[in-house]
């Protein structure tokens, strides 16, 4: 491109040159404005040629999956191709590795699915960058449209990114199509918009049967229900705590998210422009309840799911509820854990435990410093919520010590913002155009099969930037620090995980100054002053705080169903990805999450707030599709692996 600019500069600089300088003003002449015109021309030029490649790819397997033609669907792609599928064509969250996985894909599903209409979307057009050309695409299927991302390379497809957006005639009431709320006319009697949502409150769970329940009333079953409540698809939120946003409130004081502000969004209802760029937990907990009475969701405060049961033959879920002391039996036909993937704590069972004359609890139960001023405390990890607790307490004058049992990756927030998210969430990318949408679909369209190779560099990067910080964590304090299994960070560790990780807004540095004491190894056993590390160090406390992380969320199935259902589904989470608390096999996707599970009618919805949002989209969909009675029919159902 610039050397086709500069071919077109430099003629009209010959030319321009054959004019006395001295008369050049006469004809306006300005080399800086002309150079500036080619360039846009010529980009102009190459951006209409990538149009017409991305075009010519999607024109070609619009015809071969019209037809019928594998054959020549699949010879649209490149050898080392990813088709990433959500849910438009597989039913499923999948991702096909390589010709053959997308071949056997297309064999099993094309004729149910019926594909059409592939284009550049509406508005968009082709980018090309290191011979790699990328843009935004539509297409429909029988029952739904859709929309994804494609790159192209050496015109052939490289990746391809499909998602549904909507089913047919089934759309959500947005936009054009949003409820009228008043009720022009006149009749006698006619029940107000209030009353009529007071109804439905009133009798849905008795005498209206929810036609799916979710339990878990954080972040992940408010977005859901939003979703569900949009595709008028009947849902109850079973939460156990007094208020909406408790799941936030009463955790340690100083909690405030790792992320920012433009990755956290809500669907439909973003953030204001003044929300602070990481939120305080009080103040994500005020949002979420304002969010469930502004969506008017059906969300059941102190209420806790007793047990649930799933009959095979009525193809439905008897769900036994205590209702704020009141026992209620529910019948969906679908149920969602939206337990979290934080939401099952992995408490610690050390020898002597019940000597120790002191507190002790887990991380999740930790009410903060306030209690413990002028004590000695120790917290058991060294992952966010550890690093979290030990400089809450040493702020409130606590001798706190953090006792390491493995590795830690850290990495500052400062430095994370700026180049591991300022392309896709941050406000310049807000001001280049990068909606909260987009930035979701670009992260979703890199296979997790090739994720890390995006992200080694950038970590790279990070390292030179903070060289002094992490020389001085390492050396003067003695941390063990890590990058990951293969040097990708933060955000694989997430991915495989969920640990292992913290993201740096001050601990480390009273670590580095010995303000947070730091010791290494494993608890032999609790006694009742203090804990007896590997190494025989006693270390003393009045205080321990288990910062060990939690397990899979299968372990509330195993509590609220049984064992061998939890065992029939399996783990949760993690990519099989065969890196430390990742096992194999090899399984491309977030086991079980947000899609079709072994056990009819059990999904898993959690993760962050960005997964939240993102993901709710497509189980939504998936719950709506079984509601009015559209075939879903699922592509290679996940295995079970894993069991207890």
């Amino acid at each position: 491109q610039l050397e086709t600019s500069s071919l077109f500069f430099e003629a009209y600089s010959y030319n321009i040159c054959l004019v006395p300088q001295s008369q050049q003003h006469k004809y306006g002449i300005d080399l800086i404005l002309i150079r500036s015109v080619c360039e846009t021309f010529c980009r102009t030029m190459l951006d209409a040629t990538s149009d017409t490649e991305i075009s010519n790819v999607l024109g070609a397997l619009d015809k071969a999956l019209s037809s019928g033609d594998l054959a020549a669907a699949v010879n649209q792609f490149q050898d080392d191709c990813y088709w990433r599928d959500l849910v438009s064509f597989t039913w499923n969250i999948k991702t096909m590795e390589g010709k053959d996985a997308i071949r056997d894909m297309l064999n099993a599903q094309l004729s149910s699915v019926a594909p059409s209409n592939w284009r550049i979307a509406e508005g968009e057009s082709a980018t090309e960058d290191s011979g790699i050309i990328t843009t935004w695409i539509t297409f429909e299927t029988g029952v739904a449209r859709g929309y994804g991302l494609v790159r192209v390379k050496a015109g052939k497809i490289w990746t391809l990114l499909t998602s549904m957006v909507e089913l047919k005639g089934y759309e959500e009431p947005l936009g054009y199509g949003r409820p009228l709320g008043a009720k022009h006319g006149v009749g006698k009697n006619r029940p107000t918009w209030k009353e009529e949502r007071q109804k439905e409150a009133t009798e849905l769970g008795y005498k209206v049967q929810p036609y799916t329940v979710i339990i878990g009333g954080g972040q992940g079953g408010i977005a859901l229900g939003a979703r569900l409540r949009q595709l008028g698809v009947s849902t109850i939120i079973v939460e156990k705590n007094e208020r909406a946003g408790d799941s936030w409130r009463n955790r340690y004081k100083s909690l405030c998210l790792h992320d920012p502000v433009w990755y956290d969004h809500l669907p439909y209802l973003p953030f204001p422009p003044n929300w602070p760029i990481f939120s305080p937990k009080d103040k994500i907990g005020d949002w979420l309840e304002m969010y469930t009475k502004i969506m008017e969701l059906n969300y059941w405060t102190k209420a806790a799911c007793k047990s649930a049961f799933y009959d095979d033959v009525k193809e439905e879920w008897t769900v036994v509820v205590d209702r704020d002391g009141e026992e209620v039996v529910l019948k969906p036909k679908q149920l969602v854990f939206a337990t979290g993937m934080s939401g099952k704590a992995n408490v610690p069972d050390f020898l002597g435990m019940e000597k120790f004359k002191g507190d002790q609890h887990h991380s999740s139960r930790h009410p903060g410093p306030d209690a413990y001023k002028g004590k000695k405390a120790l917290v058991i990890g060294s992952n966010n919520s550890a690093h979290d607790i030990c400089a809450a307490l040493w702020e409130n004058d606590v001798d706190v010590t953090m006792v390491q049992r493995s590795s830690t990756h850290v990495v500052r927030s400062d430095t994370l913002m700026d180049i591991g998210l300022g392309a896709l969430y941050s406000e310049q990318a807000v001001a280049n155009g990068v909606t909260t949408n987009k930035a979701d679909m670009i992260f979703a369209s890199l296979p997790y099969h090739i994720m890390h190779e995006f992200q080694i560099p950038l970590y790279d990067k990070m390292k030179v930037v903070d060289k002094a910080f992490y020389a001085e964590l390492e050396q003067k304090a003695g941390f063990q620090l890590d990058w990951g299994a293969d040097g990708s960070g933060l955000f694989m560790k997430y991915l495989r995980r969920g640990s292992g990780y913290y993201i740096d807004i001050g601990a480390s540095q009273l670590i580095i100054d010995g303000d947070i004491k730091l010791a290494h190894g494993q608890v032999t056993e609790v006694v009742t002053d203090g804990v007896i590390l590997d190494d025989a160090t006693k270390l003393e406390a009045d205080l321990i705080v288990y910062a060990t992380g939690y397990g899979s969320m299968n372990g509330w199935v195993a509590d609220l169903i049984d064992q061998d259902t939890a065992d029939k589904v399996g783990k949760c989470w993690g990519l099989g990805s065969d890196t430390p608390k990742d096992p194999g096999p090899w399984e491309g996707e977030q086991r079980n999450m947000w899609k079709p599970t072994q056990q009819d009618a059990l999904w898993f919805h959690g993760g962050n707030l960005h997964q939240s949002r993102h993901y709710s989209q497509f189980l939504s969909l998936q719950i709506k599709a079984r509601m009015e009675g559209i075939p879903t029919p699922v592509y290679q159902l996940q295995e079970t692996h894993h069991r207890k």
